[in-house]
This record gives structure tokens, sequence and C-alpha cells, in this order.
């Protein structure tokens, strides 16, 4: 096969437009039959006067060596070859792999050992994903928390209410096994080839069950409610691990345990730090969400075009740096998305962002972010920014009038630093309920300092930036994990032969695609280490 990139077509072109666009590059006969198949489309919204999309395909030629040669100056012609794999087959031992989360990085773990025949057994602290969902919109709906299963715990991990974002700056082959399996499974083919593919949260969560019922049919199990509170060792290998379901503590032996725990345990953060395993501080960043009309941001984005049918909702991405060099940027955008109410905890705010597959929503939303630091934590022990995280949370809930409503403010009034009384043309989506309250009373100055700076920076690249009714509702700080399990060459802890930390709360990724890589990284080494 051939592959042929950088195809510049209109927005409403067909497949006969690139159809006669690739006989004519590649000088092809015209009784040759064509057929092509996407493998890569993004929009180039540059210049916009002249909005287009950029295409790479694949196709199947009659003479592929002699295409070749009568092309050989053109850049965008090579060769292509389907990525394909296969999974080992290992005959388990008298202890099954147990799994400790069935996130992204747990469930393609879980995923890949089944295929392999190993059986796993899967440990989830929060409820399957049909269970899950009730649990979440009783929350948006009453205020009433389950700290159990929520937006942070339950079948699919966070990721399954933040849209499904499946953007990575990584370039890892294990990527195609997920993308492979996740389309496999249910999710839209376009997210092969879209230069930022997503699945949405109702898509996705017909995509999680579907993975599940799989790992089941192969022999594994996964045991919902079962929050993991203890683990044995001898020898300085694990041994066994311990978890509570329905009030009652259970014991797993197992010899190879898979810990993909998500950030938000912090429970679990604790029980590890106590019984002696390795863990690092980490960098992580914090700030609010900020809110625009999808219809401000497209003609922003698009200019006239913004109205074209065949242009995606439009997105963003933004990073710049302070007087200090500090980083502030945008992350987890939602296109006609949804600000979620995210809280694990009691008494706590914590935000995040949602859309579903149609991205049809009236707004979009960004996480607003600055990057901290263990400088910036108080004290020196390794959960310190967990207690950094959580007293921000606690008082976002006290200064929004505990009530699990969140604190939000107008831009404009933002850099003003004054309080604001009322919403313009941007309604906020936080489900509960939101209070007007001055964000420095639940964020350190130095965050709301660079906020600042950053809101101003993004207003000279992006108009609706500059609209002073775009609103921050906050806190946003689960970005990523406060700590680090430290880990070897094998993937195995430092402190515990046997035990795999993986994924985003390990401290080993930092999105949907790379913990499920993660994931997939830890079952090959678990299964190397076996034969």
């Amino acid at each position: 096969m051939i592959k042929y990139s950088n195809i510049k077509m209109p927005l409403g072109y067909t497949d006969e437009n690139v159809t006669e666009f690739l006989r004519k590059k590649l000088k092809l006969p015209q009784n040759e039959r064509i057929n092509f198949s996407l493998i890569g489309k993004s929009v180039d919204a540059r210049r916009k006067d002249d909005i287009h999309f950029v295409l790479s395909v694949c196709l199947e030629v009659n003479n592929e060596a002699a295409v070749f040669k009568k092309n050989s100056r053109d850049k965008n012609l090579s060769p292509y070859k389907p990525f394909t794999y296969k999974f080992p087959s290992i005959k388990i031992g008298n202890k099954r792999p147990v799994i400790i989360g069935f996130g992204p990085a747990g469930m393609f773990a879980a995923l890949y050992l089944a295929k392999c025949g190993m059986k796993p057994i899967v440990l989830e602290r929060g409820l399957s994903v049909e269970q899950r969902s009730q649990k979440v919109n009783t929350f948006w709906k009453t205020g009433k928390l389950d700290t159990e299963c929520n937006v942070q715990f339950g079948e699919g991990g966070a990721g399954t209410f933040s849209d499904g974002k499946l953007n990575t700056g990584v370039n890892n082959p294990l990527s195609a096994i997920v993308f492979n399996e996740l389309v496999s499974h249910g999710a839209p083919t376009e997210i092969l080839y879209d230069s930022k593919p997503h699945i949405g949260t109702d898509k996705l969560i017909e995509t999680v069950r579907n993975i599940r019922r799989d790992i089941i049919s192969m022999g594994g199990e996964v045991i919902f409610g079962a929050k993991f509170c203890d683990f044995t060792e001898k020898d300085g290998r694990i041994s066994a691990v311990k978890y509570i379901k329905d009030g009652k503590e259970n014991t797993v032996d197992a010899d190879k345990v898979i810990l993909a725990i998500g950030h938000s345990s912090r429970d679990v953060f604790y029980m590890l730090k106590e019984k002696g395993i390795a863990m690092e501080r980490k960098n992580f960043s914090v700030g609010m969400r900020i809110e625009h009309t999808q219809n401000e941001l497209n003609r922003s984005m698009y200019g006239n075009a913004y109205s074209h049918p065949a242009l995606p909702p439009a997105d963003y991405k933004l990073a710049v740096h302070d007087d200090t060099g500090r980083g502030i940027y945008t992350f987890c955008m939602c296109p006609g998305g949804v600000i979620t109410a995210s809280s694990s905890e009691e008494n706590t705010v914590v935000t995040n962002g949602m859309s579903y597959y149609a991205r049809n929503g009236e707004n979009a939303n960004s996480a607003l972010l600055v990057s901290v630091t263990p400088k910036d934590f108080d004290g020196t022990e390794v959960t310190a920014g967990i207690e950094f995280q959580r007293k921000i949370e606690s008082a976002a809930f006290v200064a929004a009038g505990s009530d699990y409503k969140a604190p939000v403010s107008l831009a404009g009034d933002f850099l003003l630093s004054r309080l604001s009384s009322g919403f313009g043309s941007v309604k906020p989506t936080y489900p509960i309920g939101t209070h007007f309250a001055l964000p420095e009373s639940f964020l350190p100055q130095f965050v709301c300092k660079s906020l600042r700076i950053g809101l101003k920076a993004f207003g000279e690249k992006i108009p609706c930036f500059k609209n002073e009714e775009a609103v921050l509702t906050g806190p946003e700080t689960r970005s990523s994990s406060p700590v680090k399990i430290v880990r070897d060459n094998t993937l195995c802890s430092v402190s515990l032969k046997g035990l795999y930390p993986c994924g985003e709360g390990a401290g080993y990724a930092g999105g949907i695609v790379t913990a499920a890589i993660d994931g997939i990284k830890c079952a090959m080494a678990l299964i190397e280490s076996i034969v």
C-alpha cells in the first residue's frame, strides 16, 4: 500500500474530489479504480480566508513500483504498512494477576491480559458504568455525593466523564492498539484518523461497558464496590491484596498486581506511604475553568466560515509563561460541553469538563491552569501536594455557600479583582449551581496572579478571551496526580516486587491514551516476568 499526505481539500469536498486529486497527482490511468481510506484529517484555519481540510490517505495501486518511480520527487508519497498486532498466549499459574482500578490504565491492562489468556481479577472501588451514571446524575441534581462512586471513582475512571478526548503528544506504537480496541468495542471509527479524536461521554459509556463484557467473556473477573485497603508481602514480594466490599474485608492471593488507582485515590496514597512504598512529590497544576459560548469561539477561530456545516466545533490549546517562568495553559478543552461537579470527598468543590459525542452544547469550556511545584506546598511530606489540593477544594466549598455550588467570577471582574454580581452573554453550566466569589478566597494569590497574566495573553491570541463576560468556575485541582509511585526499569515498584504502579495515579500518564498505553506496558512487563 501507499500513503499520500498533505492533501488540501475545501470544506465541502467529496470522495470524488479526493479520487481525482490522487489520480492526477499519482499519474494513474483513467481506467484504474481508486479506493482510498482516510488515515489523517485536520482543519487548517491559520488563514480565515482560506480554511480547508488537510488529509492523509492510504490506497492500493496496480503497479506500486511504477508509481513510486514516476513520482520519485513527491515528498508527500510514501510506503504504507497497516499496523497489525497479536496477543501472546500465556498459561496462568496458581495465582491470577490482580488489577486494582478500572480506569483507562487498569482497563487496558485487564483487556491485554485477558486476550493473552490470563483471566485477570479486577478490583474497582466504584460501581459499573450503568450504576455509576445514576450516582453521578444524582449528585448533579441534588448535591448528594457518594464518596465511593462519582466522577472520579467507578468503571472507566475519571476519563469517562470528561469527553473521551484522545489527544496525545506521545508517539508510541502501542497507541494503535488502544485506538483499534476502542473502535472494535464501539467507539466512532473517525478516531482512527481525526487529528483531534474524541469519543464523547455518551459513547464512551457504551465502549467501556463493552470492554468489561469482553474481559469477562475471556475468563476475567471484575468486582465492583471493592475498595483496596491493604496488602501483604513475603520475602520482598507482594503476596495478597485486601479489599472491603459490602462492609466485609476480603483477601485475594496474588503475587502480580497492577496498581492503577487513579489520581484521586488519596486514601490509598496514604496507606502506601505508611507501608513504606517509595513515592515522590511531583508537579501538577491548579486553576479554574473558563466558559465562552461555542458560537463566539467558532467566530474567533473560523471567521466568516464559522457556520459551515462541515467544520467541527472549534477548540484551542494555549500556553504562556509569566515573568517567573511559571506555566499558564489551557487543558482538557471541551467544545460544546459542560462543566461537571467532580468532588470525591465531602465538603469540597472540584470541577472538570465534559462533552457528549455531538459537542452541540451552548458553551465551550476549558481548564485554565497554573503549574505548581513541591516548592509551593506546605511541609516536606510526600503527601503535601494532596493537602495543597484539599485546602483549595475545601475553601471553594465554603466560598460558594457550603452546599456543593461552585464559586464563579466573570473574567472582566476577575482581572479587576472585584466581585461579580450578574451574568452576561455567557451562562454557567456547572450543574449544582454557582455562587459569585473572589477567586482569591480559595486559590493561592500566586495562582490568581498568573491566571490574570494568562487571560490577558490569551486575549491577544483568540478574540473571545477578551470577552469580559466569560465565566470562570473553580476550582480545577485534579489535572494530574500529586505523587509518583517510584518503579524500576521492569515497571515494578522499587519497594515491592510484583507490584506494578500504573497510569495517571501512579504518575506515569497524562490522559486517556497515555494511561491506556501504560496499562498495556505494565501488562506486557508482567507477562515478561513469567515467560
